[in-house]
């Protein structure tokens, strides 16, 4: 007798594309040997503790109209998705016994890509440590790479490859090897990638945490495509041409399949490739140098995204100030500065240099050979300019006006004037020194020259004259400075009156260029900044403090009320007054206790200087 099949709810027919993201994945066949597959059984017992609705709306997921609303069948729907973990080589060995109802019917599989903390340094052992790739999602013209972090040990994990056996998911004797993620990464995870995508950083993005008794979670993530360089280093490495090729034209393919690229043919596609790298990396180590953003770039390509996003934000950190000097302990070696990243990120471009000459002729040449090749060159160029657009963004232009002013002999020569005595302050530090940190070393910076940018239009338009040195000095002190850090001596002096002279005359130049008066010009850029420059703005210490305190929060209310403040409070991290202009809300989210909100931006407050 044939059973009859439950038929579904008008809900839970809005909400089956979820169940289309079942571990099948292009990828498999584009690098055969590039992965290692998993079974996969269900993990029981999670909750969705933070849904991105927007995401999942853009995505095609969810409907264009759904509302920020999680209903029970929206919640299965998740759970059914993404709530499972990996059967691995430690199962298997053991013989650990599987429900039949919990396997899942599809393989899952974890990366290979280059890691630098594995001993062999050439991808044969290493990739994702404790994620898995849940899939891609074609919806709307676009397709998204789908993974997910906190779903079991791989083999490919460092711990695997320092101690040559394999690990039993859930293990707490081992650093990274336990495949396990923590609830509040993953929360401080989703907050920060969606600060940093509301702010025009390139990032992947949280899609949904999934929380455990335990406390830890299951962290998704997409984008529309989640490849690494360090995906295409691998093959490179152990030149393996096939490997390599295959995922080059998978990845070429894949960014004209989602318009991020023109059309064109094969060929000219691995030139294409290069000079986007250039452009891209060029762009992204600029963003991070003038946002202060920490991500350990470095040769391998792993922490970072093809298109030069952020990607794992276990290693990501936004300073309040430039303090370049910030090195990460990683145990056995020291991280990168932010200095430091432009240098690594010009070593990519060389490498996807190499590579594409590889793939285009079948045959790999000396690395040195690309020393001086035209993409670099590129790189240079496209670093420096859009260091000086986005200083024109922060000092308070609009977008069109920064398009016509980088074309304006005046305006450059102004800037290029300006932008000398700005880096002299924001590269200014300590007497204090160099001083060991929890989980590192650094080197403070004394100034915030966002605060100066923020007060100093104000103060012309109400009193038209110049700082004093003492006034001015009052501004942009950090609380960082300390003793002959607060002085303003002759140096400082002279800097203090270049930067007040060169600022008024680069406003001069711009009103000049754009055909407006210098009242109006100087109001709107008071306007802008006051937004773009706010007082209180994410640190990496502040999103550790205010994570804490959202879970204190959640623990007594429902996810309706937890989602409510953790919008509201990245919404009062955004700081582009473009952002504002296109996603004007109809209604703002319901905040039942705003005294949480504030206690959350009073840490920002508090921490506002820090790393």
């Amino acid at each position: 007798m044939m059973t009859m099949k439950k038929p579904q709810s008008i809900q839970e027919q809005a909400y089956a594309r979820f169940a289309e993201i079942d571990g099948s994945h292009p990828y498999r066949a584009a690098a055969p040997q590039g992965f290692v597959d998993y079974p996969a059984r269900t993990r029981h017992h999670g909750r969705v503790f933070y849904l991105n609705f927007e995401l999942a709306r853009e995505m095609g997921l969810l409907p264009t109209d759904h509302p920020d609303r999680l209903t029970p069948a929206l919640s299965r729907a998740v759970l059914d998705a993404f709530s499972l973990q990996i059967i691995n080589e430690y199962d298997m060995l053991h013989k650990v016994r599987i429900p039949v109802a919990d396997r899942r019917p599809n393989a899952y599989m974890a990366t290979r890509y280059l890691q630098l903390q594995h001993p062999d340094k050439s991808g044969l052992t290493s990739g994702d440590g404790r994620s898995i790739w849940n899939g891609c999602f074609s919806a709307r013209g676009k397709t998204w790479d789908i993974s997910s972090c906190g779903t079991g040990a791989t083999r490919l994990s460092p711990a695997t490859a320092i101690e040559k056996r394999y690990f039993r998911t859930g293990d707490k004797k081992v650093s990274y090897g336990g495949g396990r993620s923590d609830l509040d990464d993953g929360v401080a995870a989703a907050m920060l990638s969606e600060i940093f995508h509301r702010n025009a950083i390139t990032t992947e993005r949280t899609l949904a945490v999934i929380a455990f008794p335990d406390r830890t979670s299951i962290n998704v993530r997409a984008a529309p495509s989640l490849l690494r360089p360090a995906h295409f280093f691998g093959w490179l490495k152990q030149n393996d041409y096939a490997n390599l090729k295959g995922l080059t034209d998978f990845y070429i393919a894949r960014q004209i399949g989602n318009k991020a690229w023109p059309k064109m043919s094969p060929p000219a596609g691995y030139d294409y490739f290069l000079r986007q790298s250039a452009r891209d990396f060029a762009r992204a180590a600029a963003r991070f140098e003038m946002e202060y953003i920490f991500c350990w770039m470095d040769w391998d390509g792993d922490n970072i995204l093809s298109n030069g996003g952020i990607i794992d934000y276990g290693s990501i950190r936004q300073f309040g100030l430039f303090h370049y000097e910030y090195r990460y302990d990683d145990y056995d070696r020291m991280s990168t500065n932010i200095i430091e990243q432009r240098r690594k990120a010009r070593h990519i471009v060389k490498t996807v240099a190499q590579l594409t000459g590889y793939v285009k002729t079948g045959r790999k040449r000396p690395k040195n050979t690309y020393a001086k090749h035209p993409a670099l060159a590129l790189f240079d160029r496209e670093f420096a300019l859009h260091k000086r657009e986005i200083l024109l963004y922060k000092i308070g232009f609009n977008e069109r006006q920064i398009v016509t002013l980088m074309r304006d002999a005046n305006t450059q020569s102004a800037l290029t004037e300006f932008q000398t005595t700005f880096t002299y302050f924001e590269r200014a530090k300590s007497k204090r020194g160099p001083y060991e940190v929890s989980d590192g070393i650094t080197w403070d910076a004394i100034f915030c020259v966002r605060d100066i940018l923020r007060e100093l239009p104000q103060r012309i338009l109400q009193t038209g004259a110049e700082l004093t040195p003492e006034q001015f000095m009052e501004i942009i002190l950090s609380d960082y400075a300390k003793g002959s850090d607060r002085k303003p001596n002759k140096t400082r002096i002279r800097h203090i009156r270049n930067f007040q002279a060169q600022y008024g005359r680069l406003l001069v130049a711009a009103a000049r260029r754009l055909g407006l008066a210098e009242g109006r010009l100087l109001k709107n850029i008071a306007r802008r900044s006051a937004l773009i420059n706010r007082y209180e703005r994410m640190t990496g210490d502040a999103v550790i403090h205010v994570t804490s305190k959202l879970m204190e929060y959640a623990r007594n209310n429902s996810f309706a009320d937890v989602y409510a403040i953790f919008m509201e409070f990245v919404d009062a991290q955004v700081l582009r007054p473009e952002y504002f202009t296109a996603n004007a809300r109809q209604a703002a989210h319901r905040v039942r206790r705003p005294e949480y909100l504030h206690s959350m931006l009073e840490i920002v407050r508090e921490h506002r200087d820090g790393i």
